[in-house]
């Protein structure tokens, strides 16, 4: 009785004082606006949507900032139900143009970061990317030499793309990305390809694109090095003819593997048309890179011959890190579904804290002013030790994380909707694969 006595008086107190005082109302915060650039429609909602819930909740759970009201500026980049470039750059001139928005988080494609890192470059506006992996978007080098079976450095203008100092104007990094690179990806996959399926004779396919090709570049370079063999190489543009007689060959030249460098609306009928040349599911692994990881349309279009199937991701999986499980026990009480959470809910959560982890020191130098957007760049490239959900987050000269783990997931069959299985990380942090 002497504890709800008391609370009641207590809230009467402050009922009291709140109706017979005569004080002005608090003037109202100043705010701060962030930018967000994803394809929250179309094909990559399904993955992009989470990220942006990742985004949201950690502001949600962190809605003022050194004494500024935190606003989110989400901007859709998909047309037609893809990834598009122009709109993406179309939504970053918005956020320049507008003073209060001091940086952004996105992109989440590699063609739209493109478009969209000349532009913020000129402004000064620092991008934070949850997803991105395309080496040329931070360097000039598209596969190292010891990645490349030639062994010699195949740069960004070999592979047919602008390399970070092209894309650069203002010859000052102001994007930095959360996921490592795509020459790890292929990397990680003859790792784990290697010292856990015990594949040394493999058969590579790519789908005559920049990143598959890359893909099957590294993941080539690195099988050979580790002392496996690489039998063949079939570059295979999407609608022009099939596998099925390189196939074959490789299966007659004793193949163990096929790695394939691509998406999955592109390559997973491969694997499919393996079923009646190679011995089905594991017994002939089928290993490709996050163009086709936990997609339902490669399972869809494999079938029956989807166990087997494994793909790296170049981030983090959160939850398999026990530091995460706080933050994603949160995440899901506060949003209650499961479609809410995603593979990159987290990365982008760390991004988000990543920025605010820039804003607070640039505010903090600012004298408590909203800082100048070059102030925040500045302060990002000095991320170095942050802890984050998805481990220790830093940045190295060119942008790119230095959390550079890569992560392997299995198809759990032939269901479309079954979750993928966590079956190996490959941590590169602290001693690269070249």
């Amino acid at each position: 009785m002497r504890v709800w006595g008391s609370l009641a008086v207590t809230a009467l107190l402050v009922a009291c004082t709140a109706c017979g005082s005569s004080a002005p109302p608090s003037p109202a915060r100043p705010s701060l606006r962030i930018g967000v650039d994803l394809p929250l429609t179309g094909h990559e909602a399904r993955a992009a949507v989470p990220a942006l819930n990742g985004i949201r909740f950690f502001v949600q759970t962190h809605p003022v900032l050194d004494g500024f009201d935190v606003v989110l500026v989400p901007s859709d980049d998909a047309r037609d139900g893809l990834p598009n470039s122009q709109v993406g750059a179309s939504n970053v001139g918005k956020f320049v143009a507008d003073s209060s928005v001091v940086a952004m988080i996105g992109p989440f494609d590699a063609w739209v970061a493109r478009r969209e890192i000349p532009i913020a470059n000129a402004a000064g506006l620092a991008m934070v990317s949850p997803a991105t992996s395309n080496p040329c978007l931070t360097r000039d080098v598209f596969i190292p030499a010891p990645l490349n079976p030639a062994k010699t450095a195949i740069t960004c203008k070999d592979a047919g793309l602008p390399g970070a100092s092209e894309l650069r104007g203002g010859h000052t990094n102001n994007y930095f990305r959360l996921t490592t690179t795509d020459e790890l990806q292929g990397s990680a996959a003859a790792d784990f390809a290697y010292r856990k399926l015990h594949v040394q004779r493999a058969a590579v396919i790519s789908d005559h694109e920049a990143y598959g090709q890359g893909l099957v570049d590294s993941f080539s370079g690195r099988l050979t090095n580790l002392g496996g063999a690489v039998l063949g190489h079939l570059d295979l543009e999407p609608g022009q003819g099939d596998a099925s007689d390189f196939l074959k060959s490789m299966k007659g030249a004793g193949a163990q593997a096929i790695y394939y460098g691509g998406s999955s609306r592109n390559g997973c009928s491969i694997r499919a048309a393996m079923k009646s040349i190679f011995p089905p599911g594991e017994g002939t692994p089928f290993l490709g890179g996050d163009g086709i990881a936990q997609d339902p349309t490669c399972i869809a279009s494999a079938g029956e011959n989807s166990p087997g199937i494994y793909a790296t991701v170049p981030i983090v999986d959160a939850a398999s890190r026990p530091s995460a499980a706080r933050s994603i026990h949160d995440f899901k009480a506060s949003f209650g579904t499961t479609a809410a959470y995603g593979l990159y809910t987290m990365v982008a959560y760390d991004a988000t804290a990543v920025l605010y982890a820039a804003l607070d020191r640039a505010i903090r130098d600012a004298g408590g002013h909203l800082p100048a957007r070059a102030m925040v760049r500045a302060e990002l490239a000095q991320t170095s030790g942050l802890a984050g959900a998805t481990g220790t987050i830093g940045f190295d000269a060119a942008g790119d994380t230095t959390n550079r783990i890569v992560t392997v997931f299995e198809a759990a069959g032939s269901n479309p909707r079954a979750s993928w299985k966590l079956v190996d990380t490959v941590d590169y942090s602290t001693r690269l694969p070249y």
